[in-house]
């Protein structure tokens, strides 16, 4: 019997789906982390919702890595049919850029924990080493790139979150329900 669905049409599998909902779930903790701890200042400790961010991070980042480990391992094509070329690189785009910031977020602020001298453990169980000596200047200045790189990240799931329901609601075609359980 012969498949009739393209490619394009296929939804994703249940482990890419699995890892694309728990990165948004993890996501929300995050944010929500660290809009309600403390601002962090020279004398700061990593104690309470501070060591919960720190901690959210490394999980983050492992399972950022695990999901792009799987999509360039199964990679499905996005839906390019009757979509202009324009939005199909916005797409790719943004898709590379989640990624980037995914990984590189959660790295900045590994570096930043270890230039102040505070320990990183994934889990709660799993220490993990510094990145950066204790004092790095370079570690002191990636937390406050951190900080905006969290706004882009931000501002790129919003948009991310625009284009499907544009997709769903407007050009009524399979990009949001091909990710939907």
């Amino acid at each position: 019997m012969e498949n009739h669905e393209s490619a394009a049409e296929l939804g994703y599998g249940a482990s890419a789906k699995s890892l694309h909902w728990l990165v948004v779930f993890l996501l929300a903790v995050q944010f929500a982390l660290a809009w309600t701890m403390p601002d962090i200042d020279r004398g700061t400790k990593p104690e309470g919702l501070i060591a919960w961010h720190l901690g959210m991070g490394a999980v983050i980042l492992v399972v950022a890595i695990l999901r792009l480990l799987w999509n360039l391992a199964r990679p499905v094509p996005l839906i390019t049919e009757n979509v202009p070329a324009w939005q199909s690189r916005a797409a790719r785009a943004t898709h590379v850029l989640l990624y980037v910031l995914l990984i590189a977020l959660p790295l900045m602020g590994w570096a930043n924990a270890s230039a102040r001298g505070w320990s990183v453990s994934l889990f709660g169980l799993v220490p993990l080493p510094l990145l950066l000596p204790v004092d790095s200047p370079l570690g002191r200045a990636l937390g406050g790139v951190h900080a905006e790189a969290a706004l882009v990240l931000l501002g790129l799931v919003g948009l991310h979150v625009a284009a499907a329901f544009y997709h769903h609601f407007l050009r009524r075609d399979a990009v949001l329900r091909r990710m939907l359980p």
